[in-house]
């Protein structure tokens, strides 16, 4: 090789690395808020990618992906948020995470938000209606808080001689009154009795077990929040140690180690978000995107933690499972 042609070459490596970091920059870029921390929520991210893979948008390649993650602090959101709209990205979504879809309106009336939650997003602000959001936010909605009676139903059919309930809810979530409306419903329609305790940090959630293993046989029904879901290992530890059944909003909680869970696939929830900001980035308006109603949940069950705990699980009740956890 010639000595002006070896030069060449090395000059033209030289620029890959800033030709590659160009075209990133150059990409369209999704601002990622969540109240949670990266690492217990990296199964379902995979699923947000999935969907913009669907779509044809690739990380790295050909968009762009800024997460910012809350760690458990909500009051850390406001200026995450902020923040990506300093860094004018063309989309924020906030999958799993009301909490941050509430953030990233308050931090902007322009950039589209795609947000997928249990809270109703009419009746907190983030849509006009679920047909025609009418602003610049769209997503998913699935009905957790209306679920509670079916999960009351479910665990009632596991521990048949339970009287007494323990409900665990955040009262810092922005759907708590609902959620807490919805349980004491289930509870009464049942003829049980329900107790709520608040839980907004590990050490409350630890004294709320102890409440609850002061009375034996008394099973505890986790509210959803993904303050809880990203302590999901914690709580399930917490379960086997006071020797506490509890019933969780979502399948992570039993493949935790959980004892049982009935709510939404939270992996096809981020899925459909991944697909919904794909959609937006192609040029769809928020606006004229009708909000997704998901209507289908699932019933995982974790006999192994049944067993541990001492409960023999029903014929009728493994019928109805769509997942068994041996």
């Amino acid at each position: 090789m010639k000595r002006r042609e070896f030069i060449a070459l090395l000059g033209g490596a030289a620029g890959w690395p800033f030709a590659v970091y160009a075209q990133q920059l150059a990409a369209p870029a999704i601002g990622f808020l969540h109240s949670a921390s990266a690492e217990p929520t990296a199964n379902l991210v995979k699923g947000f990618r999935k969907g913009l893979f669907d779509l044809g948008f690739i990380e790295g390649q050909n968009v762009r992906i800024d997460f910012r993650w809350a760690d458990g602090h909500n009051d850390r959101l406001p200026e995450l948020a902020a923040d990506l709209v300093r860094r004018n990205v063309n989309v924020i979504a906030t999958p799993g995470s009301t909490p941050a879809a509430l953030a990233a309106k308050a931090a902007t009336s322009t950039i589209p938000i795609v947000f997928a939650g249990g809270a109703d997003p009419v009746a907190i602000g983030l849509v006009n209606s679920i047909n025609h959001p009418g602003g610049n936010a769209t997503g998913l909605y699935f009905e957790t808080v209306e679920m509670q009676g079916k999960a009351f139903e479910l665990l009632h059919q596991l521990l048949p001689n339970a009287l007494h309930f323990t409900a665990l809810v955040n009262p810092t979530y922005v759907s708590r009154q609902a959620e807490v409306k919805s349980m004491q419903a289930g509870a009464t329609s049942l003829g049980l009795k329900l107790e709520v305790l608040n839980a907004s940090t590990d050490d409350e959630i630890e004294n709320a077990f102890k409440v609850a293993a002061q009375r034996p046989g008394t099973p505890v029904i986790i509210g959803p929040d993904p303050f809880y879901t990203s302590r999901r290992f914690k709580i399930a530890s917490l379960q086997a140690r006071y020797g506490v059944p509890a019933m969780y909003d979502l399948r992570e909680f039993a493949e935790a180690g959980g004892l049982l869970s009935y709510g939404p696939d939270l992996t096809n929830v981020y899925r459909e978000a991944g697909t919904y900001s794909g959609r937006v980035l192609k040029g769809e308006k928020p606006a004229e995107m009708p909000v997704v109603l998901s209507t289908k949940f699932e019933l995982v069950i974790n006999v192994k933690t049944a067993k541990s705990l001492g409960i023999a699980v029903p014929d009728r009740l493994l019928a109805l499972a769509d997942e068994v956890v041996e």
